[in-house]
């Protein structure tokens, strides 16, 4: 997406001693008074929301930065109302000093003077570091990553976040992750929470508003997250691959259907399409996630040469309707009884038909030692209870509202034979690790592929005892825990793959310290998770 693109070769050779150097906020640059570049009367700082970037390749990435002086400004526009040049450059080293590549592009009103970069041409599997320069001012300087020859079978230090709610706690787990000096994190859902908390016993550092319902809202939403310091840390250390799971738009929504009941599929859709251009607006994305409309693909795959590919999935969008609703027609997720047909008719699907062919089309080309699943949700089938009526039942919100379209993805794994699939989610706000059985109602059933669940970074999990007393209605689950707030590290071999699961010590603390609660491998060829 850049245009007037200036590329300069380095020829000085890479030092590996400064690999994971990470340079922190630069100076404002002292830009002649004539040039397009210098500081606006009454401007302040424009990069207060930091750095990022995405999606890499083995030839480069996507950089990302917003110019947003003042990123809570009434009409989302970030304080800006005109459009503004923005140079960009990427060097060999974090100083800046070995630049192989610049280039200037427009920042403009369309996109909330939101930028995005599609850097190419640059040698395969090692890191590169970038930096914007707007308005008389230097951004901070962000460290990314090529992704490895796609014949290289090598190793990768990665890491998986979700559900992040600012009134819940401070972001600490997202600086931990970054001191882990990982190679590509997955935001996996839940980035922002559209709603807000009105019990003030509730809110450690608030919203400053009630629900995200149009663009503005959503803008200034997405803008105060970006204003975290351990958020920006992890982005400028690192790049990344999002996703979205339901709260980026309103929760438990699917497809046109808003939990709301009075809210008609038309203005739903309307909401949604405000609050997609959000999320394209903030993420490093490429121009073929842009939306149109209510519309935006963001399922895709990267591959890490020949170690792994990851199918990024889209578990909102293409939804059938939410099923056995119940007689008031919300489509709020709740525990459906066992017989309600809507849980298993193969006629209703989750990822939408397109997305389940584009995936089984992926796992039967794949070559990749390791196949993982990024995606926003629980997979394994969950026997629960009713709360009112104590009855078993099914979670409707998640896989098992949708059992069909589970049964057609696992079957698609054991017909393909494609190499160790990986499931990785989120949404649940807890830690889980599952065996994935070929027949989820049959537990001597072969296991196909493993499954980990991060849990939340900052929300509110679910009631221990009560999930902890099902477990043995479920001899799948491996390991669950929602007791804890966190993330989940991954180093990634050619001959295993070992979790590690991470919890802060305290969410409301923002000098809050890290331990690992449970670590688990699976081994090359064999499905199933170790405990360590």
């Amino acid at each position: 997406m850049s245009d007037s693109v200036v590329q300069e070769r380095d020829t000085a050779p890479f030092d590996p001693d400064r690999r994971r150097l990470l340079v922190g906020m630069a100076g404002a640059a002292a830009l002649s008074i004539l040039s397009p570049f210098a500081r606006s009367a009454g401007v302040d700082y424009p990069f207060t929301l930091g750095v990022a970037s995405g999606d890499p390749l083995p030839d480069g990435f996507v950089i990302w930065t917003r110019l947003a002086p003042a990123f809570n400004a009434a009409d989302g526009r970030g304080g800006l109302d005109r459009p503004v040049p923005v140079r960009w450059l990427v060097a060999t080293d974090a100083a800046m000093s070995r630049v192989v590549q610049r280039g200037e592009v427009m920042a403009d009103n369309r996109f909330a003077h939101s930028v995005h970069v599609e850097v190419a041409g640059l040698e395969a599997g090692r890191p590169y570091w970038y930096q914007f320069e707007s308005l008389g001012a230097q951004s901070p300087v962000g460290q990314s990553r090529t992704t490895p020859p796609l014949q290289a079978l090598t190793s990768a230090r990665l890491g998986f976040v979700s559900c992040s709610h600012w009134e819940r706690g401070y972001f600490s787990a997202y600086r931990h992750l970054a001191a882990e000096q990982p190679d590509l994190v997955f935001f996996l859902g839940d980035y922002i929470y559209d709603s807000s908390y009105t019990d003030p016993g509730k809110i450690v550092r608030p919203h400053g508003a009630g629900n995200a319902r149009t663009l503005v809202d959503y803008r200034n939403r997405y803008a105060l997250y970006r204003t975290d310091p351990d958020l920006q840390a992890l982005h400028a250390c690192a790049p990344c691959a999002a996703t979205w799971d339901d709260h980026e738009v309103q929760n438990d929504y699917a497809n046109q259907w808003s939990q709301d009941p009075n809210l008609s599929p038309q203005a739903f859709l309307k909401q949604r399409a405000a609050a997609y251009q959000a999320f394209y607006e903030h993420m490093p994305l490429r121009a073929s996630s842009l939306p149109r409309g209510p519309d935006m693909r963001i399922y895709r795959r990267l591959d890490y040469g020949q170690l792994a590919q990851f199918h990024i999935l889209d578990g909102r969008q293409y939804r059938s309707e939410q099923p056995c609703i119940p007689p008031n027609r919300s489509h709020q997720g709740h525990v459906a009884a066992l017989d309600c047909v809507d849980l298993r008719d193969p006629k209703r699907t989750m990822l939408g038909w397109e997305q389940e062919a584009w995936l089984d089309q992926g796992f039967a080309r794949s070559t990749a030692r390791w196949n993982v699943i990024a995606q926003d949700l629980l997979v394994a089938p969950i026997l629960q209870r009713n709360p009112s009526t104590q009855e078993l039942g099914r979670w409707t919100d998640g896989w098992d509202g949708y059992a069909a379209t589970r049964d057609r993805v696992l079957q698609s794994i054991e017909r393909t034979r494609v190499n160790n699939p990986v499931f990785w989610g989120g949404d649940i706000h807890s830690f889980w690790t599952t065996d994935l059985h070929l027949d989820g109602a049959d537990p001597d059933s072969k296991i196909v592929a493993t499954e980990f669940i991060g849990t939340s970074v900052t929300s509110d999990g679910p009631p221990f005892e009560l999930f902890n007393s099902l477990m043995p209605l479920n001899p799948h689950v491996r390991f669950f825990d929602s007791r804890q707030h966190g993330y989940v590290s991954v180093e990634l071999e050619p001959g295993r793959m070992l979790t590690s699961f991470r919890a802060i010590s305290e969410r409301a603390d923002p000098r809050a310290t890290v331990s690992t609660l449970k670590q688990f491998v699976v081994e090359d060829g064999r499905a199933g998770a170790l405990t360590l």
